[in-house]
């Protein structure tokens, strides 16, 4: 019995590199509360996105949720349902109005030919997703928001190591949200990072991610618990050493399965972007079943039953969860919920063999009838 193939491994240093890491904190005893290594690890992502201003967190959500507070957003802020809970969660727990927005049918980014129209006395923000590696339009959105005095805050998870027009995606908005989930292209285990322009707006980041602390004797807000511990920053740290060599892995077994798929009937792969310098962090396949012959679902349980793990990302949509049941309208944002009942995201990490991928494509083009 092969062995199963997952849709995603997380990248790790070799555990001699990361026990060297970690050693001094059995000196220290310090293990969290903005140490040693959550402060290397700070600087070097800095240097490494070429931002001026970077604040790490616990979790790419939280990132997400504390730049929102930060930015004093509020009423209606414009996002997509095509990503993933955190996103649409994050603006609803600060009490905020998710407005939806359809997305492009090829890159699957937000219509931005669509955003002016949702655009009321009550909207504040606009938080755009930057999918699959896929860059949003940032100069249109970046012209919509100044027009109307908007905010921008991107959810810049899935494009970590990448770069627009030279630029990495952390420099572009008022705040630019990272997750360094086990699950990412680069991964900290757990964490998140803000990069931001205002240092006001960085001060309030730091205060809100410990529990509203100016200082010693000082609590001048309400905050949340959000701090990187040192493990974490350890691990990111390590992992960033290796980023360049991993994204060559990445691109490798990409353009085994561009080798594979291209070209087929039926099948939509993921655009290359111009201007784009791409971290290769997923694979997404969009299938039209008239021309295929065959159903996302029925090649998602084709592989599956050769245990192999492939995604339906992101589905369902986040205007349809239950959670929200009743309160948006899913056919105003119709070519997202066309992606996101066709999509499916094949497994891609650094370690996949080019066999592997070619028994993970022959059971795709299997399925075609």
């Amino acid at each position: 019995m092969k062995n199963k193939i997952l849709v995603t491994r997380s990248s790790m240093p070799s555990i001699e590199e990361y026990v060297e890491e970690i050693k001094p904190m059995w000196e220290s005893h310090w293990l969290t509360n903005m140490g040693v290594k959550h402060e290397k690890f700070r600087e070097m992502l800095r240097e490494y996105l070429s931002v001026d201003n970077i604040d790490l967190l616990t979790n790419g959500h939280m990132a997400l949720e504390l730049s929102i507070q930060a930015l004093e957003v509020k009423g209606e802020v414009i996002t997509t349902p095509f990503t993933f809970a955190s996103t649409t969660h994050a603006i609803v727990r600060n009490g905020c109005t998710p407005v939806f927005c359809d997305i492009n049918a090829d890159d699957y980014t937000m219509d931005v030919s669509k955003i002016e129209s949702l655009i009321t006395d009550k909207t504040s923000a606009i938080l755009p997703v930057h999918v699959y590696g896929n860059v949003c339009n940032v100069e249109e959105i970046q012209r919509i928001a100044n027009k109307y005095g908007l905010k921008v805050i991107y959810d810049a998870a899935h494009t970590f190591g990448v770069r627009y027009k030279g630029r990495s995606m952390g420099s572009y908005g008022d705040v630019a949200c990272y997750s360094f989930h086990a699950t990412k292209v680069f991964n900290s285990i757990e964490g998140g990072a803000v990069c931001y322009k205002d240092k006001e707006v960085g001060e309030s980041i730091a205060r809100l991610k410990n529990f509203g602390i100016r200082g010693p004797e000082v609590v001048d807000g309400v905050g949340a618990n959000a701090k990187m511990n040192e493990f974490c920053a350890a691990m990111g740290i390590c992992n960033l050493r290796h980023l360049d060599e991993e994204l060559v892995k990445r691109k490798r077994v990409t353009e085994r399965y561009r080798e594979r798929l291209s070209g087929v009937d039926g099948i939509q792969l993921n655009p290359e972007q111009p201007d784009v310098e791409p971290n290769y962090a997923y694979f997404p396949v969009v299938f039209d079943e008239k021309k295929f012959g065959a159903t996302r679902n029925d090649v998602f349980e084709a592989l599956a039953a050769e245990k192999i793990g492939a995604r339906k990302y992101f589905y369902p949509l986040t205007n349809t969860f239950e959670c929200f049941h009743g309160r948006y309208d899913v056919q105003l944002t119709p070519v997202a919920l066309s992606i996101s009942r066709r999509v499916l995201t094949l497994p891609l990490y650094s370690d996949l063999s080019m066999e592997e991928v070619d028994r993970i494509c022959d059971i795709v083009l299997s399925c075609k009838r």
